[in-house]
């Protein structure tokens, strides 16, 4: 039954991605928002919290470029702006309930390939989050707030983040091709 349960999510979030996906009109986009709120009822706002969290910066970035060199042609690129961003919230707001719901490895595991690099990328994304923290809870044992810059601070605690990058990309590198990946 469990494993029935499994292929049918895989099947599922294949299908509602790509459908969203392929949604191209805003009123669509609107109406898909609707629903995904209407099923995730209870966790709306940490949900949309962590969605822009993780979208804000970059479609800031593409919005702001986008628009200034639409106006630049004397174009209007409101309606387009709307229609991009949108979309990457509707899809990251589905991923993100989704993935809450179901396991992430389990999603994966029809691939041990799949199921390695989703492993690899998470122990990441986990290790460079604990790192963080224990920045964050260094700056604050100091005596100092998160609102006053300590520009050495900062500055070492990017060298760090930059040096263990760099690091754990040759590490992670080494141990994929060990286990086959990257054939020459």
């Amino acid at each position: 039954m469990q494993k029935n349960k499994i292929v049918l999510a895989r099947a599922f979030f294949v299908v509602a991605f790509f459908a969203l996906l392929s949604l191209h009109q805003l009123s669509y986009l609107f109406a898909a928002l609707i629903a995904l709120w209407v099923v995730s009822l209870q966790k709306i706002a940490p949900l949309t919290i962590r969605v822009l969290r993780s979208i804000v910066i970059f479609n800031l970035g593409v919005s702001l470029g986008y628009a200034a060199m639409a106006l630049w042609r004397h174009e209007t690129p409101w309606e387009y702006l709307l229609y991009i961003n949108l979309k990457v919230y509707v899809l990251t707001y589905f991923v993100f309930w989704f993935f809450g719901r179901y396991s992430i490895i389990r999603i994966v595991g029809f691939s041990k390939d799949l199921s390695y690099l989703t492993t690899i990328a998470l122990s990441q994304i986990f290790s460079y989050k604990k790192s963080f923290e224990d920045f964050r809870l260094a700056y604050l044992s100091r005596g100092l707030r998160l609102k006053d810059k300590n520009p050495a601070f900062i500055a070492r605690s990017f060298e760090y983040f930059l040096e263990k990058s760099l690091y754990d990309a040759n590490e992670r590198t080494l141990a994929m091709k060990a286990r086959g990946f990257f054939r020459d």
